[in-house]
């Protein structure tokens, strides 16, 4: 079943539920997806990666949005942007930890020759392709600064 399809069930699930969380952030990826669905040049059904692309865009904004309004004292709305990173994290693939990253990142390493901090934009290049949707753009360039200057 479709990432679309899914969402669609959901809100009518949670319409009926009366959970406004999930309401709010089942709309949001739905809306998400019919804005990429139109935009210019798409044609058709959208991939299983345009759709975790859409879905991380999504996280990251209510993140980023969670820093700023406890920065600002607004603990209700960024109350709000927790509830929906959760409904929308359901539907992301399982992200790796830090162990798990740190580990597949040394054997990218080793496969790759890199050696030293020269090698960094090489190693970045094939680990956002390996690891996307799996493990967080911020978590990784760090991790891969560690490993190459250790």
């Amino acid at each position: 079943m479709s990432l679309e399809l899914t969402i669609n069930a959901d809100i009518k699930t949670a319409m009926l539920a009366k959970q406004e969380a999930d309401l709010r952030a089942l709309r949001a990826i739905k809306s998400a997806i019919l804005l990429a669905k139109t935009a210019d040049g798409q044609i058709g059904e959208l991939t299983t990666d345009d759709e975790v692309k859409i879905l991380q865009k999504l996280a990251k904004q209510r993140r980023d949005s969670i820093v700023v309004f406890l920065a600002s004292n607004r603990d209700d709305l960024a109350q709000k942007e927790r509830e929906e990173l959760v409904v929308i994290e359901k539907f992301l693939p399982k992200q790796m930890d830090e162990a798990e990253l740190k580990t597949a990142l040394q054997t990218l390493i080793t496969e790759l020759g890199a050696n030293g901090a020269g090698d960094m934009g090489k190693v970045m290049g094939a680990a956002t392709k390996q690891f996307a949707g799996k493990a967080d753009g911020k978590m990784i360039s760090a991790m891969v600064k560690t490993l190459l200057s250790s």
